[in-house]
């Protein structure tokens, strides 16, 4: 293709084709080059359209300033002019640079906002690409400005690009609805025309037993657990699953009728009981997964919430004898140099892999911002071990990193300055991780979407590894077969959706006929 300073893969030219002539959903596993085929259509679009502009969205600023890197590194210099839009640059400022730039790169909410000032129109943008287009359900700044362009756009094109949709058809086919999609590419790391640009991925899935010790604490929590859901059982609040996901919808229906005004004392009661009950799952979540230590702290936290008085039912919590025994034992445990099993499996890992090669690269994923410090400090006591956590940004309270903290953590990693980043949901979607050798799940996670964006950090350019701890007989073990059941539907859901597409546009031929 004229201008291009990188050579397309078979696929991306396909896709590429048909993004040219269809609103186009992309589906293609995270490393394989879906901002090349975004690059590519601009091209055709600005040939097409000379007069028009590019507009191109990313949920982060991290994500879109690595868009427009790209751009510039492989668009010849003059070919057009590249600005990015962030919250940093003025309003009115924002307003003048659209007038003048060919290519804009920015994040939904600033163009969202812009738009609803009237700041500018879209009606010249001939190509609109939103990426991680799993976002656009619900309210989403990504699906107002779909809307925006669609209706204003002379020239309307749009991709959405993504590495999955989800599994569920009705969420596919709100994605579809919300970007005006008429046609979907999908391809995995099996397709024909990728796995030959593909390196073999290795894949084990390591089983921990899950100690006595630990058992007899999560005995402990389940009896006050148990108790908790008998009390919402019997105040007729609660019908069916026991689980996270029904408590946390409880509370939120109970909160709704207080907000009301139905101001009833078993609401109270049957509110207070809830919220006890969802932090005493958080915790045998944390013993049987996580580390012993962030569950340890997490007893603490919920010690020193009592201490403020923040609630009736969190003092009373504190009083209760198992909980007591049970963070003793857990103090115990830990001052007697004893932790999850895990830890001393993924140590075992890292020395393995670094033996192997010592220019090896390791990307360890956890669910806790806890975990991720835990582990990490306990990797640094290896001689060959530079390691770093690579969190998101600072919540109202607690620790994070800010995007220029994150920017430094991944130079360092590609500089060879460090070799093992221990990371939380940060490092799934999008940024320009380098490539790994090794890529760790401390724990599976159900979500199809944040798999397969996981797996997708090795295996690229050379041979990859993919390791999943998983404790026996608890929620890792739940989690895994559920996220592989959801991915082995997604591509089954896409395909319903694009034959029901089909179906569709020849009946809107045949009522034209």
């Amino acid at each position: 293709m004229d201008f291009l300073k990188i050579e397309p893969r078979e696929y991306q030219q396909k896709i590429t084709e048909t993004c040219l002539i269809k609103n186009c959903l992309v589906v293609l596993p995270t490393g394989l080059g879906k901002t090349l085929i975004a690059l590519m259509v601009a091209i055709e679009r600005m040939k097409q359209f000379p007069r028009s502009k590019i507009l191109m969205l990313a949920p982060t600023k991290p994500l879109a300033e690595q868009h427009e890197e790209y751009f510039k590194k492989n668009l010849p210099e003059l070919f057009a002019d590249i600005q990015l839009f962030t919250g940093t640059v003025k309003a009115e400022e924002r307003k003048k640079i659209w007038q003048t730039a060919d290519i804009i790169f920015s994040t939904p909410q600033c163009i969202a906002n812009d738009l609803k000032n009237k700041l500018y129109s879209l009606d010249e943008v001939s190509l609109l690409v939103e990426d991680e287009a799993h976002r656009c359900v619900k309210n989403y700044d990504y699906n107002y400005i779909a809307k925006n362009y669609l209706e204003n756009a002379k020239n309307p094109r749009l991709i959405g690009l993504t590495a999955s949709p989800g599994s569920d058809p009705k969420q596919i086919r709100e994605i579809c609805k919300n970007l005006s999609i008429e046609e979907l590419e999908l391809r995995s790391r099996e397709s024909e025309d990728v796995k030959k640009y593909l390196q073999e991925l290795e894949f084990e899935k390591i089983m921990v037993a899950f100690p006595p010790e630990f058992s007899e604490i999560k005995k402990l929590l389940k009896i006050l657990y148990d108790e908790y859901i008998q009390d919402l059982k019997m105040r007729n609040v609660l019908f069916g699953p026991d689980n996270k996901i029904a408590l946390i919808q409880l509370q939120k229906k109970l909160g709704d009728q207080v907000s009301r005004g139905y101001k009833h004392p078993d609401t109270y009661i049957a509110m207070s009981s809830c919220a006890q009950a969802v932090k005493l799952l958080h915790a045998i979540e944390l013993l049987e997964t996580q580390t012993l230590q962030s569950f340890q702290k997490y007893l603490k936290d919920i010690y020193a919430q009592a201490s403020k008085h923040q609630s009736r039912g969190v003092m009373k919590l504190v009083t209760k004898k198992e909980f007591n025994v049970a963070f003793a034992y857990a103090t115990s445990l830990l001052d007697s140099g004893r932790e999850h099993p895990k830890i001393r499996e993924l140590i075992k890992l890292v020395k393995i892999e670094i033996t192997k090669n010592v220019e090896s690269k390791i990307l360890i994923f956890t669910q806790f911002r806890d975990t991720a410090h835990i582990l990490s400090k306990e990797l640094e006591k290896i001689p060959e071990i530079k390691s770093k956590v690579f969190i998101g940004q600072a919540k109202k309270e607690g620790i994070g990193l800010n995007q220029k903290e994150q920017k430094k953590i991944i130079d360092e990693f590609r500089e060879n300055k460090t070799n093992v980043l221990c990371a939380t949901c940060i490092a799934e979607e999008g940024l320009d991780i380098p490539e790994v050798s090794m890529v760790v799940f401390y724990e599976p996670i159900s979500s199809a979407i944040r798999s397969i964006q996981r797996r997708g950090r090795t295996a690229r350019l050379s041979k990859g590894k993919l390791v999943m701890l998983i404790t026996e007989n608890t929620k890792d073990q739940f989690s895994y077969y559920a996220a592989r059941a959801r991915e082995k539907k997604m591509h089954t859901s896409i395909e319903t959706v694009r034959d029901q597409m089909k179906k569709n546009e020849k009946i809107e031929e045949q009522s034209t006929l």
